[in-house]
């Protein structure tokens, strides 16, 4: 028994000091059943589960490291390490002690002592605020005018400076002054004669492009306009605020035949898409005709085909073989050879006499060649105008096609006396819009439409119900 009790005491005794034994059976003392339960800490209803001995050691340590801190934080290092003299002083209660530190000096308020900081550590720098742009090149600069100072120089900004003052005291000295014309004619800075390009003259290209010295070329592509049509369309006489009685009736004219263009083609659609009345509606009789269609002249072609049938073979019959072709002797080749040479040289005289021929034949090929260059110059300009034409129109851009807007024009009794009484018609914003689809720079666009996802529901609310019952 006292043999068996020494291992269980030594057991017991580290699990009542709350460390691990040395042994190799040696358990953790806060698992419950001498097994280690491991799960998470970092949620509340595991808090209750700490509780062993390492929990307290933490919060001991947690709480000497948050004391170090405040003190560092406070007195700018361990309060223990701090000298008496820098921790305590003697307050005597009169102002005689140190005069000259008091002199010129109030008594702070109450609340800018609360407002002051009592942390030791000062607050983090900004930088940012700190930093100036360029700071390092204006530096440099401004140490460069000091020695161009102490040498007696100006510096070159300053130079040229006073040398364009000197120059306009003595254009006004000379009578030139700010409102009169320059000595120089006018010019044109896109052009390549532009003057300010002068310096640049004879020297090498490549190099003027990789100095960024040179302009950069426009493009011919941007050169090149998209509509020969003009930015902005000069409306018709007739639509003036007093326009002739021919001038406003050319117009409504113009008008009418929009309108009439527009009405036949609506017609049209209708007529189309219309129902075909009692009399036009087909019956069993033109319905079985068209079903009948062709069928007569097929038959025919079949009867024609019947009258020439092709003969079978006999079943016991061999089948049809080529006939075997024999080999050709040396006589039936070299008379073949001959036959040929006598056809190609046939050929040849009846060719040479045609070229003797044609000689007699210059004034009808001659007027052949005029008429086919006569045909091609007329194509050719049937090209160039076909093109001049669609230059002027609007191109198909998108899905939708350009459609001329609505004239603007006003009927005669609409007609306005004075300029006050003028009601204006369209709008300059639809007009600019309507001009830039048919120069080609937008395409032709409609306005979004709505479109109600879900179907709207209408509910009667209680309290109106009621208020209508």
């Amino acid at each position: 028994m006292t043999k068996m009790a020494a291992p269980t005491e030594a057991r017991g005794g580290a699990a009542a000091s709350g460390f691990l034994g040395f042994r190799a059976g040696s358990r953790d003392p806060g698992a419950p059943g001498g097994r280690r339960v491991r799960g998470s800490r970092n949620r509340k209803k595991s808090w209750k589960r700490w509780r062993g001995p390492e929990a307290q050691l933490g919060r001991e340590l947690g709480a000497f490291l948050e004391d170090v801190g405040l003190q560092q934080r406070a007195a700018g290092g361990l309060v223990a390490e701090k000298p008496d003299e820098s921790l305590f002083f003697l307050d005597t209660g009169s102002e005689e002690k140190e005069p000259k530190l008091n002199r010129g000096k109030e008594k702070p308020l109450r609340i800018d002592l609360i407002l002051q900081p009592d942390s030791k550590v000062p607050a983090p720098k900004d930088i940012l605020a700190h930093q100036v742009p360029n700071g390092k090149k204006r530096k440099r600069k401004q140490q460069l005018r000091e020695k161009l100072a102490e040498r007696g120089l100006v510096p070159r900004e300053q130079h040229l400076l006073q040398a364009r003052r000197q120059r306009a005291a003595a254009e006004a000295a000379h009578g030139q002054g700010a409102g009169a014309e320059p000595a120089g004619g006018f010019y044109d800075i896109w052009s390549d004669t532009n003057p300010l390009d002068r310096p640049l003259a004879g020297q090498d290209a490549w190099f003027l492009e990789q100095t960024k010295k040179q302009r950069v070329r426009r493009p011919a592509r941007l050169e090149k306009k998209l509509s020969e049509l003009p930015a902005v369309d000069v409306i018709p006489p007739g639509g003036s605020y007093n326009p002739t009685f021919q001038a406003h009736q050319a117009l409504l004219l113009q008008a009418h035949e929009v309108e009439l263009r527009r009405q036949k083609a609506e017609e049209k659609l209708e007529r189309q898409l219309c129902f075909p009345t009692a009399a036009e509606a087909p019956t069993q009789e033109t319905a079985f005709r068209e079903q009948c269609e062709g069928l007569l002249e097929e038959s025919a072609d079949e009867g024609s085909d019947e009258e020439t049938p092709h003969e079978p073979p006999a079943p016991g019959a061999p089948p049809l073989l080529a006939p075997l072709r024999e080999k050709k002797t040396e006589q039936q080749r070299r008379r073949e050879k001959e036959a040929k040479c006598l056809e190609a040289r046939r050929l040849g005289e009846k060719a040479a006499r045609c070229r003797r021929q044609e000689l007699f034949q210059l004034r009808s090929i001659r007027l052949q060649v005029k008429r086919r260059e006569a045909e091609l110059l007329r194509r050719r300009r049937a090209r160039l105008a076909k093109r001049r034409a669609e230059a002027t129109k609007p191109r198909r851009l998108g899905r939708l096609k350009y459609e001329d807007p609505d004239l603007e024009v006003q009927l005669s009794t609409e007609l306005a006396e004075s300029l006050r009484t003028l009601k204006p018609e369209g709008s300059v914003l639809r007009d600019r819009f309507k001009s830039l689809q048919k120069r080609n720079l937008i395409e032709p666009r409609e306005r979004a439409k709505f479109k109600r996802k879900y179907r709207l529901k209408y509910v009667e609310k209680r309290a109106f119900r009621e208020v209508t019952l």
